[in-house]
């Protein structure tokens, strides 16, 4: 048929303009959007879901440090907002070597016991899915490496972590797992084999979903925007996703809120996705950025949080996105202090409890752990990060975890090199 010729010759003519553009040429996000296979429905082309809208404010906190030291900012943070009620805790694993992915127990221990002493508070970490997490690893060898944990050679660790988690009291941990995996800055990234990626991702739940009395909430949680790959392509199915989020900065230069709302993989994007699939969500990055002190983007984004079925949302609170410890910020600053200030956050017992299947996975060999790597520099174009020094990493099983749960509240322990994530 001629409609069938027509059609043929426009799709070679496609794949030689897009086989001509040079790797690393910027597109703009039209052109990107256009040559993805999985792009969204152009709006209005099918029925919108029906977003929800929450009754309550939803639960917030801050990042204001990685390790158990930064444990009373929190409170310090809520002071300053007028004694408000700061119910998320926000920290991360380091990602240096496969001791940091098994967690430090004291560290572990500390930050479960913030947690235990309110129950309207949650503790979101995020797991690196890959070591040296930070440490420009090639392509070829971040697929190859996703290729290993997808067949499980790296499951020993995150069952360790997730009997460490239980034991010292955070069966309940909101985990964003790979966080920003549609980007280019952590070797966890998605884009050098999405199919291994999702089917590493979906074992390490399983892994962790296994341990007894375990009541985690996974959080796939990409970059606001296409990035480096749409992040539908990474999405690893609804079985083995409980919240679907999003870190979303004041980036790029001379972007307005509206076109983070409407851009391809944007606000928008998110907030329907999450909606066809019955799921919640949450924004555990957020933040100024490349468009300094911008009250505009704080107001919005508040009211954007606040009008959506979001888990709960922490700023990351440093120079350049945050408005507590960056003086640089004071239009904004005295903003989001206006429109925080006194908040009760969500009633006690608001937030769902998850189902906890515990799938059988097939064991695999458990090779000997690999040598832990030196910390790598951080990139010139990384925000500064709170101070930090070297971890000392637990090797010991699981049974020296569980005699820890009962006196982690009096240890002390050097804080563990910092994992905050570096900005593009």
């Amino acid at each position: 048929m001629r409609i069938g010729r027509l059609a043929l010759a426009a799709a070679a003519l496609l794949l030689l303009t897009t086989a001509s553009v040079p790797a690393g040429t910027p597109l703009s996000q039209t052109e990107r959007h256009s040559l993805s296979s999985d792009a969204f429905q152009p709006r209005g082309a099918a029925p919108r879901p029906v977003v929800q809208r929450p009754s309550h404010e939803p639960p917030f906190g801050a990042f204001v440090g990685s390790w158990d030291r930064y444990i009373p900012q929190i409170g310090r943070y809520a002071q300053w907002l007028g004694n408000a009620n700061l119910q998320v805790g926000h920290t991360y694993l380091a990602g240096n070597s496969w001791a940091d992915i098994e967690g430090e127990p004291v560290v572990l221990g500390l930050w479960s016991q913030w947690r235990l002493a309110d129950p309207s508070r949650t503790l979101v970490l995020g797991v690196p899915m890959l070591v040296p997490n930070e440490a420009g690893v090639p392509d070829g060898e971040v697929a190859r490496l996703l290729g290993q944990g997808a067949r499980g050679d790296f499951d020993q660790h995150f069952l360790r972590l997730a009997r460490r988690l239980v034991a010292l009291g955070g069966a309940d941990t909101v985990l964003t797992l790979g966080w920003e995996m549609n980007g280019v800055t952590y070797t966890h990234r998605c884009k050098p084999d999405p199919t291994a990626w999702k089917a590493y991702w979906r074992r390490i739940v399983s892994v962790m979903r296994s341990v007894p009395g375990q009541r985690f909430r996974f959080d796939f949680a990409p970059n606001r925007g296409l990035d480096a790959i749409p992040w539908t392509k990474c999405y690893p199915g609804d079985d083995v996703v409980d919240i679907i989020g999003m870190d979303s900065y004041d980036q790029p230069a001379g972007a307005t809120f509206d076109d983070y709302v409407r851009e391809p993989y944007g606000l928008q994007d998110q907030v329907e996705f999450a909606a066809k699939r019955g799921k919640p969500v949450s924004y555990p990055e957020w933040g100024l950025f490349r468009n300094g002190d911008n009250p505009q983007f704080v107001q919005r984004m508040v009211e954007w949080i606040r009008t959506h079925d979001t888990s709960y949302q922490t700023v990351t609170d440093y120079c350049p996105h945050g408005f507590w410890q960056c003086g640089q910020n004071p239009r904004s600053s005295a903003l989001f202090k206006q429109l925080m200030t006194g908040s009760k956050g969500a009633p006690a017992g608001s937030q769902p409890t998850p189902p906890a299947p515990a799938p059988k996975i097939t064991p695999a060999p458990s090779p000997a752990a690999p040598a832990s790597p030196t910390a790598p520099p951080s990139p010139a174009a990384t925000a500064p990060a709170p101070p930090s020094a070297t971890a000392t990493a637990a090797s010991s099983p699981s049974a020296s975890d569980s005699a820890l749960a009962s006196t982690s509240a009096s240890a002390s322990a050097e804080p563990a090199p910092s994992s905050r994530p570096a900005r593009r």
